[in-house]
């Protein structure tokens, strides 16, 4: 019987730490210093926020699921101070500037057009740029859109808003171009008027979110889509085979017959776009759309 004999792996070179370069000292050095300067600015910023004569209390939303710390959501409060004309949006980039840079939230234009800011705000969709502080009883809760994940903070996750979106084609279509190379695609001022309001929609997802539908039916179209459809479909440029195409989207089982006319989506537009309303008129549409006459 033979016996194998273990092979003997020889031990590895013990290596010295090198001490650290005149360069990495120097680095580590300002990493400190302005580590040091972003403590004493913060120290100095809450320090007037509470000499400040007139503060108003957020209380933010937090969750974060990357830190152990934070993975269970919880509120923190902040105090800001106010001045006339100051915004949601505002406030939270004042905390976040002043007390914790971790604070996430999404914002770009700051006026009412990008729709990236929207919040739950005391109980009600809106958007943090547009939402004065005057306005809103105190402390103001600031949380993340319901019936969204929640990526991070005030951060939710919009790709299925998108994919929902993408769903009725929401992009001009037409069989007939204009005779001339330089002729524009005419349309009537009667039928601009009537899909005027239409385009105003800023993909903010607050219709969506106020929905009661979309949050039991993940199906759903939901309002923004739906709204998106009617623009195309009422526009009379692209003629009426295209027409019967988006009707056909939209009176799917999980299209406009799911719509239960309960005006949320329109309460919370910040555009003022009647959603429920153009919902309604597109099932009328529809059902003329399956009416036959002998």
């Amino acid at each position: 019987m033979s016996t194998q004999v273990p092979e003997t792996q020889e031990a590895e070179p013990e290596t010295e730490e090198q001490p650290p370069s005149k360069g990495d000292e120097r680095r580590a050095e300002r990493r400190r210093k302005a580590a040091e300067r972003e403590r004493e600015r913060q120290e100095e910023a809450a320090e007037r926020a509470r000499e400040a004569e007139d503060t108003v209390e957020l209380k933010v939303f937090r969750y974060d699921p990357e830190v152990p710390e934070k993975e269970k959501p919880r509120f923190d409060s902040f105090h800001v101070p106010f001045e006339k004309g100051m915004t949601v949006l505002d406030a939270l980039m004042y905390a976040r500037d002043t007390y914790d840079s971790s604070l996430t939230f999404r914002h770009s234009c700051r006026q009412a057009i990008c729709g990236s800011d929207a919040l739950f705000i005391n109980g009600r969709q809106r958007l943090g740029c547009k939402t004065q502080l005057a306005d809103l009883d105190e402390p103001i809760r600031v949380e993340p859109l319901p019936h969204q994940e929640v990526v991070k903070d005030l951060v939710v996750d919009m790709e299925h808003f998108y994919d929902q979106m993408e769903a009725v084609e929401p992009y001009f279509q037409t069989n007939e171009l204009p005779d001339g190379e330089l002729e524009e695609q005419r349309q009537t001022r009667e039928n601009r008027e009537k899909i005027k309001m239409s385009t105003r929609c800023i993909w903010c997802g607050a219709c969506m979110s106020s929905c009661n539908i979309a949050a039991g039916d993940n199906q759903y179209l939901g309002p923004a889509a739906i709204n998106k459809a009617y623009r195309f479909a009422m526009d009379e440029r692209e003629g009426e085979d295209i027409k019967q195409q988006r009707l056909q989207i939209i009176e799917q089982e999980h299209g406009v017959w799911r719509c239960q006319t309960q005006f949320s989506c329109t309460e919370v537009c910040p555009k003022d776009i009647p959603l429920t309303e153009h919902i309604q008129e597109l099932k009328r549409e529809a059902v003329k759309n399956n009416l036959k006459f002998w």
